[in-house]
């Protein structure tokens, strides 16, 4: 509990044990009264300043109007009546309290576990002076600056590890609890914690650019994108807390004045005493905490597992989509290229490969890099003389001193030399060593592990229809379309196709129904924006996808997509319950006052009940681990 929760406990428990006490005490008259204004105030007294506030800001109506009222005139009729009894008035007061104390907790409790969960934020970075390291304010830290970071430290700078092999913990980025290895060379982003070596980093942007940075102040902005549920409650709240004040009044006046036109007994007190229970069960506390909590604690146990959401808004549309479209590299392939077969004539795979790489060795195309990665040793340049590369064909060198071509059929064509067709999926490089024909490499962008599983994992969760845009090949785009299973397949698109695309996809969708853009955030940016819902996969350390995409997943695992789904239709779900159970709750309970069947107390139970309830049901939404 926090200083202010702790002070409105010690009012409440001092408020109980002078009520209990009143209650035995043989006092009557004034000093009764006296003394019951006296809890009435310790219990109350800043409802009554909020209230009194609020009249002076023309802002009369809400919660605090309503308790102040109902309490005060409960009070009031106590002494017309001469009963002696104060302590419904009291009561009304002491249980509001309680409830709000109950709610500030949850709400507490709830930012606290999202500051936990969002624990990222580096206090200081090392910068080595002198032999010695000192401790400086990340933001005094200037791009291509060295700094140290020590085992249990937050790296506070997107760099690149110069010196040191450790085990970063990722979790509070991206929801994965195994930890990563790094070593010399690898990138880094902020907001990791080092578990073991020492790390020296050169950094490689200012502290405010950084990933960490983008992170903090896409889940601090949160809040301030308002969901349908959100505003349709405060509009609710706007109407409805001036129509039963006044409805309270007609409830006070109209009954005995009808009453005293057909001359019976006018029963003033009877009806006061309903207006002011009717006043006190109408106080719409469950709904207008309860769905913003829901949304908080759904956007927190979002973030939780890696999903970036940025705001309740997009949560709300999230829950509702119905198709999703991927960009396939980057997404459900790897986006690396990689050699995925070598068929040779009658030299040795290695021996293939080694004349691949040797030959596409000035080369940084990432096909060349591909090759030089799966041949896996280091290249001698002094090997290769003779280098010319034939633009839309291939590449032409020696290798000790012996001709290789390395390209595609339309080099081998120019060549003269005859080739074997592939039918396999990919990039057909066509070698030919000393004037002979010598084999093929293929090479493709290998599908994620976890791509079928994640289509599949879709459709579990009520998409209706997933497509996959690529700017590759039919034969490619739809081979990979048939290993994942994906419904609709567009090939040989450029960028503005793929707008054009997601355009006419959208006008197909039905009206309740919305759509996804999945891409890597850095080239799709106008498709993010134009679908209903944009989607930035593998975002650590990416500007530009946290800016494009209306929700991040920090990690590179298409999976996340369905989880992510289903995180924002168990936030609605929660919203919508707490919406209709406190409506029918309410309305109940002012029906029940009105016809005299329900009594204060009644009222007072009723009304901090549903709100604890409510508050209770709204912190449900941030455990989604299991979903």
């Amino acid at each position: 509990m926090n200083k202010k929760q702790k002070k409105m406990l010690t009012r409440i428990l001092i408020a109980t044990v002078m009520l209990i006490a009143l209650y035995f005490l043989p006092v009557t008259g004034i000093l009764q009264l006296a003394l019951y204004l006296v809890v009435y105030l310790v219990i109350g007294y800043d409802i009554l300043k909020k209230a009194g506030k609020g009249i002076a800001n023309r802002r009369v109506f809400d919660e605090n109007f309503l308790m102040a009222v109902a309490t005060i005139g409960a009070f009031t009729l106590a002494i017309y009546q001469r009963s002696g009894d104060y302590t419904e008035g009291i009561a009304v007061m002491l249980f509001y309290q309680i409830g709000e104390l109950f709610q500030s907790y949850a709400v507490g409790k709830s930012r606290k576990n999202i500051s936990a969960l969002m624990d990222i934020r580096p206090d200081y970075a090392n910068i080595e002076r002198d032999g010695k390291l000192e401790k400086v304010d990340p933001d005094e830290v200037a791009i291509g600056s060295t700094i140290i970071v020590q085992p249990g430290e937050k790296i506070p700078i997107d760099g690149i590890i110069l010196e040191g092999t450790s085990t970063l913990n990722t979790s509070a980025l991206t929801g994965e609890s195994l930890p990563r290895e790094a070593a010399p060379g690898d990138e880094i982003i902020s907001g990791c914690i080092n578990m073991t070596g020492v790390l020296k980093i050169r950094t490689e942007k200012e502290f405010g650019e950084s990933t960490v940075s983008k992170i903090l102040e896409l889940v601090e902005n949160s809040s301030s994108r308002k969901s349908r549920s959100e505003d349709f409650i405060a509009r609710f709240a706007r109407v409805y807390t001036p129509a039963v004040c006044y409805s309270a009044l007609a409830l006070a006046v109209l009954p005995p004045v009808i009453l005293m036109l057909t001359g019976s007994d006018a029963q003033w007190g009877t009806w006061i005493y309903r207006a002011l229970t009717f006043l006190v069960t109408s106080c719409p506390c469950a709904l207008v905490v309860s769905i913003p909590l829901s949304f908080f604690a759904g956007i927190g146990g979002a973030s939780k597992e890696g999903v970036l959401v940025k705001g309740s808004n997009y949560l709300e549309t999230l829950s509702q989509v119905r198709c999703v479209v991927f960009d396939k590299t980057g997404t459900l392939t790897q986006g690396v290229f990689e050699v995925s077969g070598v068929h040779h004539n009658e030299m040795e795979n290695e021996k293939l490969l080694e004349y691949a790489a040797l030959a596409e060795c000035a080369s940084s195309h990432p096909i060349s890099k591909s090759l030089q990665r799966a041949y896996g040793k280091e290249i001698d340049r002094s090997r290769v003389t003779d280098i010319e590369e034939i633009s839309g064909h291939g590449i032409l060198a020696k290798v000790d001193g012996i001709p290789v071509a390395a390209g595609n059929s339309k080099l081998m064509k120019q060549l003269g030399i005859p080739y074997k067709d592939c039918h396999s999926v990919g990039t057909i490089i066509h070698m030919a060593v000393n004037g002979s024909y010598a084999g093929h490499i293929v090479i493709s962008d290998i599908v994620k592990p976890h791509s079928k599983e994640a289509i599949q994992k879709l459709r579990r969760s009520g998409v209706r229809k997933t497509v996959m845009l690529t700017g590759d090949t039919g034969k490619v785009a739809q081979a990979v379309a048939s290993e994942l299973g994906v419904d609709e397949v567009y090939s040989d698109l450029l960028p503005g196709d793929k707008v054009d695309k997601v355009e006419e996809l959208l006008a197909a969708c039905q009206p309740k129904e919305k759509l996804a853009f999945v891409g890597d955030g850095i080239n799709d940016a106008p498709v993010l924006s134009r679908a209903d819902i944009g989607i930035a996969m593998g975002a650590m350390g990416s500007d530009a996808a946290i800016e494009a995409a209306d929700v991040v997943l920090m990690d590179d695992n298409p999976m996340q997509i369905a989880k992510a789904i289903r995180i924002s239709r168990k936030c609605l779900r929660i919203v919508y319950q707490n919406i209709v159970f406190a409506l029918v709750i309410k309305f109940s309970c002012l029906a029940l006052v009105a016809v005299g069947v329900a009594n204060m107390w009644a009222a007072i139970f009723a009304d901090v009940g549903v709100m604890v309830l409510a508050v209770l049901n709204a912190v449900r939404a941030l455990r989604v681990h299991n979903l």
